[in-house]
């Protein structure tokens, strides 16, 4: 039996010794000598002519002898042999045979940059025929920008066969661009249409092209070639128009999903107690380190399920600020109920404390938190237009812990007693209501929703100690303008601000957006106090 087994794994490396000298000799076989010849031998134009013919019969097994001569790994010998040269090792390009020992007179294969451009694109435009999406992908790209008509077979065969959406589209185009440049009337006005149905941007660039002018001439002489392009490009930049329309509104609903977050649990506690909490921005960065702490335990003792850290880190940011929250209410809070400026005051030292203790914890350097795997690129609805799974996933999170909180606080015991405490404190007491535990649950309720925000923001960007000092104004301002204790005011305050916010930064930049929003807030404010929904509460009873 051992010798049967040893007979046996002499036979497949039999085979496979076979198979690896006779593969290289069938791809060079593939091409025939006089192609190889002219790529080793011929001036430049006849390389340039060579490479026309191996796209021409669109045989990706010429890609070994392409990348060779990029990468300066072809030599010639003796009577017109071609090697191909890797360190000691030769093969002779012709045959495909093992040469071996190599000649000692040998030159190199010396190609310009314009040879080394058209084979960067005869690469290109072999790999459109390779089974790998990748690999097609990645050829089709390099091709944009840089083909020629003798590249416009490969092209055109390419497209025939080719089934994927996203890579037809883009053959499409380069097919429109090389035709573009043709000689034939009939060809360029039949490629101009063509690039009226395109969403990408560079389609943009090559008809303002034709329609550019030379001094006082057009550069296209032809009227009719212009017309058509001006149509072309009505229709392309309506389609660019409605992708970036869609990407401000995709932007402002990402932002206001933000701000929801990071006031949603202000608008309980402020709704409720009427506290002026300076701390509410630590808290949202309290969350964010509860993300980071409990990403790097996954990555030390459970790297395999390292793309579900989040599982673990959501209960883990609501805990660690809920509890802080809760502290904070039970020995300084407390306390200050009915004195603003103290209230105000005091929960300002205690977010410098928090921004402190954090430095000395972690660093006064910024922290990165990872995205799993799941949250990582995004769907492309436009050629100017992608929606980041990350956003798309935060959005969807705020609406799911807003659905939760309506569900806590109109379903629940809990949600009864704060709803019976914000509307009437003396009465909610005298009905036996434990108002001051009451106080102390909503407002780490309050304070957990704020570390929820917190590990969503660390999916955004970076994490740092002054995390929260970005968000405390727009939070406040969101539950201002959309009614103290009010859960449906916050929601619609911070989604319109989130859009208002990317429009208006379109039109004057993000500084004058900012500006423009505030004072709109301190207009609305004066025009209508109680915000876009009123609700009698302590505040209004005091």
């Amino acid at each position: 039996m051992l010798m049967r087994a040893l007979s046996m794994r002499r036979a497949v490396a039999a085979v496979i010794l076979a198979l690896t000298t006779l593969l290289p000799c069938l791809a060079a076989r593939a091409m025939s000598p006089e192609l190889i010849h002219e790529l080793a031998f011929g001036e430049n134009d006849a390389k340039i002519k060579a490479l026309g013919a191996l796209v021409a019969a669109d045989d990706p097994k010429a890609l070994p002898l392409l990348q060779a001569l990029v990468d300066g790994e072809v030599q010639t010998a003796g009577n017109r042999q071609v090697l191909l040269v890797k360190g000691d090792n030769a093969t002779d390009a012709v045959t495909g045979a093992v040469v071996a020992p190599l000649p000692e007179s040998r030159d190199d294969v010396v190609i310009n940059n314009r040879v080394r451009r058209e084979i960067a694109g005869a690469i290109a435009a072999l790999k459109l025929a390779a089974p790998d999406r990748a690999v097609r992908l990645a050829g089709v790209k390099a091709l944009q920008g840089g083909a020629d008509e003798d590249m416009l077979p490969a092209v055109k065969h390419a497209l025939a066969k080719e089934s994927d959406a996203e890579i037809r589209g883009l053959l499409e185009l380069t097919r429109a661009t090389i035709q573009l440049g043709s000689s034939d009337r009939a060809t360029r006005i039949a490629a101009i249409r063509a690039l009226a149905v395109s969403n990408d941007v560079s389609t943009k660039t090559l008809l303002l092209v034709v329609l550019g002018k030379k001094g006082d001439a057009w550069a296209e002489p032809d009227g009719d070639i212009r017309a058509e392009a001006e149509k072309s490009l009505r229709s392309v930049e309506g389609r660019l128009s409605t992708g970036e329309m869609v990407g401000r509104v995709f932007s402002g609903l990402s932002l206001g999903s933000v701000l929801l977050l990071a006031a949603l649990g202000l608008a309980i506690t402020y709704g409720l107690m009427g506290v002026i909490n300076m701390a509410h921005g630590e808290l949202i960065m309290v969350g964010a380190y509860a993300t980071y702490f409990v990403q790097n335990l996954f990555r030390s003792y459970a790297p395999a399920a390292f793309d579900w850290y989040l599982v673990a880190a959501l209960p883990a940011a609501f805990a660690a600020s809920a509890l802080i929250g809760m502290v904070m209410e039970r020995t300084v809070i407390r306390f200050l109920y009915g004195r603003p400026l103290e209230t105000l005051l005091a929960t300002w030292g205690i977010s410098l404390i928090l921004i402190q203790a954090v430095r000395t914890l972690f660093g006064a350097q910024n922290v990165q938190v990872e995205n799993p795997v799941w949250m990582s690129g995004g769907i492309t609805v436009f050629a100017n237009s992608v929606l980041p799974y990350s956003r798309i996933v935060i959005i969807g999170f705020a609406a799911a812990v807003l659905t939760m909180v309506w569900l806590l606080l109109t379903r629940t015991r809990l949600g009864l007693f704060v709803r019976g405490v914000t509307q009437n404190r003396q009465m909610a007491a005298a009905l036996g209501v434990p108002t001051s535990r009451v106080d102390t649950f909503a407002f780490g309720l309050g304070s957990g929703i704020a570390g929820l925000a917190g590990c969503a923001l660390s999916q955004l960007g970076n994490v740092g100690p002054d995390l929260g000092q970005s968000y405390i104004v727009d939070s406040f301002m969101v539950v201002v303008l959309g009614g103290v204790g009010q859960l449906a005011g916050t929601v619609y305050a911070g989604l319109g601000l989130g859009i208002a916010n990317k429009f208006l930064e379109a039109w004057s930049g993000v500084v004058l957006a900012k500006i423009a929003v505030l004072v709109f807030i301190i207009v609305f404010i004066q025009k209508r106090p109680q915000g876009l929904f009123a609700l009698k509460g302590r505040m209004a009873e005091g």
